[in-house]
């Protein structure tokens, strides 16, 4: 193998992919990128075996060819080089030889063969969805899954579609949040696939704002196309709850609040919250909302928030983390948490808008 590249041309590339390589590994190659080099084109394979990803960039290619590389070392040296530096890398037997200018570099290789790769994914159903839209989805919801929780199928993400409308949903037991996006094609049949956490923070790290992605779910996999990178993962075989229950459907207590207001007000008491369990205990009167907290130190935090709200007294304790997750993603000025009664989950959203929720479960205090 033979190319010759812009250094930029092979940055973007290896920067997009590095986030699934890992340096300690069981498997020695899976520390390495996979280099494919014809028709003027490189292709760079990153893969953790649960989620691959592949960005291809133009190069110019003297001799066609695939190899694997250590794929942070070889990182770093490219971020490393001067801007707009020309780079060629050439095999030299077991090794790959880079020149960039003065600099002489020489890489260990193993064989592309031990490269373990995905090919196809037998894809039972594709959408074309907007990919600031389906953003927006995963940015909503990811906070709210679970990490190395037994329930393996809470450390993920629920995309589900129904034919008309595109859901991501996730929860790890003690919250839940819901987000949905339109589809314009109407999708022939209703899927449920749970995507992995390393697959939904890698997805998120790659997503842009602008065009159409094309995603494309297998039985076991589920792959993207975003631009000029193919991300692939693998999928959680298992049942995600029917998250629709836990959704209290019209709660009689409704409370209306400045967002920002409430946001500052919660952060200022959970200063002096338990610091392991995070507890709060919200009291909602007549136009009044009560904050307070106390710790095992015997300090005491207490702060009011003027809010719109006409029903009759109830207190109720949250973890106050989970409140401040939901309030940072809502984007509107005004924030309305439906209360039902001190043992009962409260269900936050920006008024008048049903496509993103939070549901957070009461604690006992």
């Amino acid at each position: 193998m033979k190319l010759s590249a812009a250094r930029e041309d092979l940055l973007g590339p290896l920067q997009s992919v590095i986030g699934v390589v890992e340096r300690r590994q069981t498997m020695p190659v899976l520390a390495n990128v996979l280099l494919a080099a014809r028709d003027n084109k490189l292709s760079v394979t990153g893969t953790d075996l649960e989620v691959e990803l592949v960005a291809t960039t133009q190069v110019n290619v003297a001799q066609s060819g695939d190899l694997t590389v250590p794929g942070r070392k070889l990182l770093d040296i490219i971020r490393s080089l001067p801007e707009k530096t020309s780079v060629t890398l050439t095999t030299d037997g077991e090794r790959i030889a880079l020149r960039a200018g003065r600099s002489r570099f020489t890489l260990s290789s193993l064989p592309a063969a031990e490269f373990p790769l995905v090919e196809e994914i037998n894809a039972q159903q594709t959408l074309k969805v907007a990919q600031g839209e389906f953003r927006r989805l995963i940015d909503k919801t990811h906070f709210s899954m679970a990490q190395q929780d037994v329930r393996y199928y809470l450390n993920g993400l629920l995309l589900e579609t129904d034919g008309k409308a595109l859901r991501a949903v996730a929860t790890d037991g003690h919250r839940l949040a819901i987000a949905e996006m339109e589809l314009a094609g109407k999708a022939k049949n209703t899927h449920q696939v749970i995507v992995p956490r390393k697959g939904v923070l890698e997805l998120q790290r790659i997503l842009g704002t602008d065009g159409d992605i094309e995603l494309a779910v297998g039985t076991n996999h589920v792959r993207a196309q975003i631009g000029d990178i193919r991300f692939t993962s693998k999928l959680i075989d298992g049942r995600f709850p029917e998250y629709g229950r836990v959704i209290p459907a019209s709660p009689p207590r409704i409370v209306e609040a400045d967002r920002e207001s409430l946001r500052q007000a919660l952060q200022r008491t959970a200063i002096l919250s338990n610091e392991k369990y995070r507890g709060i205990r919200l009291t909602a009167r007549p136009d009044l909302l009560t904050i307070q907290a106390h710790n095992p130190e015997q300090e005491e935090a207490e702060d009011q928030v003027e809010v719109a709200y006409k029903g009759e007294e109830v207190e109720i304790g949250f973890n106050v983390n989970y409140l401040l997750d939901a309030l940072s993603a809502i984007e509107s000025d005004k924030v309305e948490i439906g209360l039902t009664d001190s043992n009962s989950s409260c269900l936050i959203h920006a008024p008048g808008t049903a496509h993103t929720r939070y549901v957070v479960m009461p604690m006992r205090l």
